[in-house]
């Protein structure tokens, strides 16, 4: 049957605002480039961007060929664990998916693993980043990515069998994407130890802070403008109108949407500006940075569901998460340069935990059911929704951190014991981008101690 030019227009405009979505998410890239080379030292910065654009490149081809069949092949023979067709992107377009989804959950896929190169950063085998970026946005995620948005996923909330009759609500990835990422930096910075020399002899830690304050400042406002893609456009489509009403539909969605976000992120900034001016005695703008994005995290699970009062409140806690475990890093000699597990990590699960406690049924009703008359669901505990939900959300933290832990954990110790995850001591002291890159980002940047060219580094490695 020929659609009608209503249905025509409608369904263009919503693939413009998906891929417009898509596009927003991908600047992310560049934000995570900037703040990671910001926050490394300027020995280690075109390594680190390198492995940023790595993240991009092997993360298309594996989320091609394996990723998106793993996460959303769903047919006749799908199952709650893990998708079975449209490999390599086989019989899409079809009724369910184009292309346009695909862009848009490839543009996910490919963030995970820049989380996690965050975490591992200054030390690691440049070898080692292709083999777990590979088998991060080809399998690990998009497993998780099935569980929880897939409609044949046994956490979804769109599924036939909810999960305590609710199934776990993680709008736009607080664990999907972030705690993902968080937990596989988490393994990859403990099994490759702390950076040389950022601990001294009594366990103290030494100060190894970023080269350049500008970089990270950008790129953290680079994720936000990203974010506002990440979250809004995870409603997949903005015309849709819910019933009952005459001017509300998905864009009143999208825009409350933004508004938590803004909200959260900036709460969290703002109580990490004065927190750590009360710990440290001065104000940080890196440590600010961080806190934006660790609130823009914890808000990604509930963006769609809660007031934007609510937005405030998970922003407060998730400033304060992000503090503790930062504190609770340090006396554990924890090393993660970008504080991805702490940020990514930690505010992933209080995000998840938050929308548990704080959505409210009609939001919920329209973020899943198009706000549709005569539906039930189960929604926050502090708003009268009972528990099924949080139960829903506490599932959800543990199998993330089971499965990412059974995966990657053992996939680093394997590069760790064939000796192709850490680089030397040597190399590591001079800096990966004159061992490994062959020069450093900067043009002759005076590393004081260290060669300043290739040859220069050849010729100790000769002496030595």
């Amino acid at each position: 049957m020929e659609a009608s030019w209503e249905a025509s227009v409608t369904q263009s405009i919503n693939t413009i605002y998906l891929l417009f979505s898509a596009y927003l998410v991908f600047v992310m890239q560049l934000g995570f480039a900037m703040l990671c080379a910001g926050s490394v030292r300027a020995k280690n910065a075109m390594n680190i961007m390198l492995t940023n654009v790595v993240d991009a490149v092997v993360g298309s081809i594996s989320y091609y060929l394996f990723g998106f069949a793993f996460a959303f092949g769903a047919g006749s023979d799908s199952n709650p664990f893990i998708g079975s067709r449209f490999f390599a992107l086989k019989d899409i377009p079809n009724d369910t998916y184009d292309y346009s989804f695909f862009l848009f959950q490839w543009a996910f896929a490919i963030a995970v693993a820049g989380i996690t190169s965050g975490s591992i950063a200054e030390r690691t085998q440049f070898g080692a980043y292709l083999v777990f970026s590979f088998f991060l946005t080809g399998f690990v995620y998009p497993v998780v990515a099935h569980w929880v948005w897939s409609s044949s996923g046994w956490l979804s909330p769109s599924s036939t069998g909810l999960l305590f009759g609710s199934g776990a609500i993680d709008f736009a990835g607080s664990g999907v994407v972030h705690l993902v990422g968080g937990i596989a930096g988490f393994w990859g910075a403990f099994i490759e130890g702390p950076r040389v020399g950022r601990f001294d002899a009594f366990g103290q830690p030494v100060s190894m802070r970023g080269h350049n304050a500008t970089l990270v400042v950008l790129g953290t406002f680079l994720l936000w403008f990203g974010w506002f893609g990440f979250n809004p456009g995870s409603f997949d489509k903005i015309l849709v109108a819910y019933p009952n009403t005459t001017n509300q539909g998905n864009w009143t969605g999208v825009g409350r949407t933004a508004v938590t976000t803004t909200l959260a992120g900036s709460t969290a900034g703002l109580v990490t500006l004065f927190g750590r001016r009360l710990l440290v005695g001065h104000w940080d703008a890196l440590d600010v940075c961080n806190g934006v994005l660790g609130g823009f995290v914890a808000i990604t699970s509930g963006c769609s569901v809660v007031e934007p009062w609510a937005a405030i409140v998970c922003g407060f806690f998730a400033a304060w998460v992000l503090i503790g475990l930062n504190v609770v890093a340090l006396k554990l000699q924890f090393d993660d340069p970008l504080e991805a597990t702490q940020l990514h990590g930690g505010c992933g699960a209080w995000g998840l935990i938050f929308t548990g406690l704080f959505a409210r049924e009609e939001f919920v009703i329209q973020a899943y059911d198009s706000g549709e008359s005569g539906v039930v669901r189960p929604f926050g505990v502090l708003m009268g929704g009972g528990w099924g939900l949080l139960g829903a959300q506490v599932v959800e933290v543990l199998v993330i951190v089971g499965w990412v832990s059974l995966t990657m954990g053992p996939l680093f110790y394997a590069l760790h014991k064939l000796r192709i995850l850490r680089i030397s001591v040597d190399d590591e002291v001079t800096g990966l981008d004159i061992s490994s890159h062959g020069g450093y980002a900067y043009v002759a940047h005076p590393e004081e101690n260290h060669p300043r060219f290739y040859a220069d580094y050849v010729r100790m490695q000769d002496q030595s």
